[in-house]
């Protein structure tokens, strides 16, 4: 498209184009390879129904990566260390990401995943073998200088399909250890060779001083839509249970009453000293019932709660409640600053 001065501009849905055109304009020799650009801004999308909040709307913050290589052989290198790192990262979130073999779509490409997230409310239903619940993305460091072929072969080696990619007759796996679940898809990773740059002109020159367009891949989070999925993967009855990793804050700190001395005192010492400590913590002083304030702490979600009361404050104790289990504690103010910084 044109704007007021007659000059190209790109409507964008996607940023292969772009990043492409970025690309040819500042590398020209095989030195500068394996690159990578990254990419993060508000997206939109033409939803014919926006719905579940975040998940899937009209705009959304998204998270792109782009790959390029001299050749085939270094795309896929680059490939498999984001594969290996978008399991790392998902895992340290608290999800368990399961990668399954997907379509690239327009974009094209003949090696692509999509992260999928087990949660009862999922977009789509999943396939996948037992095992893969076993598998700990975190259990072992990986050297991203070094060959992971062997640990992308142990994540892919494994059945696991959507349903639209899923054949009841062709399935390899018995039915006692298959998996059905509903999946919310969270990441996206795709090689897709030269289908830019050689049309871009994207070339470099190589070792033997001959010009070749490189080869791209691309890999892509859901930033605002993980929020959304990890909701929907982590909760109960009551409300949110943020994994300790992403909570907004670590501890929801509760003053029972406000307007007493002595219960003030105590809650603000604790207040204090956890933001001393770099504890990110959300402190309720509202001249609320005591119901209300447990209500609405369960449903935010932190992970830890700290109940200060006029009682437990003129005996000098705090109750300490870890939101996951529910597990209550009474035990010194000190101690309680103790528990749940570790």
């Amino acid at each position: 498209i044109k704007d007021r001065h007659e000059r190209d501009m790109l409507y964008g849905p996607t940023n292969e184009e772009q990043i492409t055109d970025i690309f040819k304009a500042s590398v020209r020799s095989y030195k500068h390879l394996p690159k990578l650009l990254y990419h993060i801004q508000w997206k939109f999308r033409d939803e014919v129904r926006p719905r579940f909040g975040v998940m899937r709307g009209r705009e959304f913050v998204m998270k792109d990566a782009y790959s390029f290589d001299l050749d085939y052989e270094g795309a896929v290198r680059s490939y498999r260390k984001f594969f290996v790192a978008y399991l790392r990262t998902f895992a340290r979130m608290g999800l368990k990401a399961i990668p399954m073999q997907a379509d690239s779509g327009p974009i094209g490409g003949d090696m692509s995943h999509e992260f999928q997230i087990l949660a009862d409310t999922g977009e789509s239903k999943v396939y996948c073998h037992k095992d893969f619940l076993k598998f700990d993305p975190l259990q072992t460091e990986p050297d991203y200088d070094s060959d992971l072929k062997p640990l992308v072969d142990r994540w892919t080696g494994l059945y696991a399909a959507a349903d639209d990619k899923h054949d009841p007759a062709k399935c390899p796996v018995p039915k006692d250890q298959l998996l059905e679940a509903r999946g919310i898809e969270v990441g996206h990773i795709f090689y897709f060779g030269t289908k830019y740059s050689e049309p871009m002109g994207a070339m470099v020159d190589g070792p033997d001083g001959k010009s070749a367009a490189v080869h791209m891949g691309s890999y892509g989070v859901g930033v605002s839509r993980l929020a959304g999925a990890i909701i929907e993967a982590s909760h109960d009855d009551a409300g949110i249970v943020w994994p300790d990793s992403v909570a907004p804050f670590r501890v929801g700190l509760v003053n029972l009453k406000p307007g007493d001395a002595k219960t003030d005192a105590v809650a603000g010492d604790l207040y204090a000293k956890l933001k001393q400590a770099g504890i990110e913590v959300l402190y309720d002083d509202r001249d609320e019932r005591a119901g209300a304030k447990f209500a609405d702490m369960d449903l935010i979600g932190l992970p830890w709660q700290i109940v200060v009361g006029p009682r437990g404050a003129a005996a000098g104790t705090v109750e300490v409640k870890r939101r996951k289990t529910g597990e209550k504690q009474e035990m010194p103010a000190d101690r309680a600053l103790a528990k749940v910084a570790g």
